[in-house]
């Protein structure tokens, strides 16, 4: 199933160093130009997903939304997470590839 695809993709990027997770480390990741790719979780806050869609259009970072907190964490093998930055291209495209297969996700433009 294509869902498991893009988490265990989580999970490598998590074991390759590839990944940020938390708001203040994900927000630098963006301001350095080093995030490829941003995750946000279904579930979180609506002001969470605002201000990181409107952080990732004034820097040109993808934004998708999908899976939710105990999904994403799971995945990486920590607790709940609901931002997640993929710093490494070829993980990213892996993860955007998996995502274009799901019809929950929503890209954020």
């Amino acid at each position: 199933m294509s869902k498991d695809k893009g988490l265990s993709a989580l999970g490598m990027a998590m074991r390759a160093g590839k990944l940020i997770t938390g708001e203040d480390t994900v927000l630098k990741a963006i301001r350095a130009g080093k995030a490829c790719l941003v995750l946000v979780a279904g579930d979180a806050s609506d002001n969470t997903k605002k201000k990181f869609r409107d952080k990732c259009s004034t820097y040109g970072v993808e934004i998708a939304e999908a899976y939710d907190r105990v999904l994403i964490g799971g995945a990486i093998g920590k607790e709940a997470r609901v931002l997640i930055a993929v710093t490494d291209q070829g993980f990213a495209k892996m993860i955007r590839n998996q995502l274009s297969d799901l019809a929950e996700v929503e890209y954020i433009d």
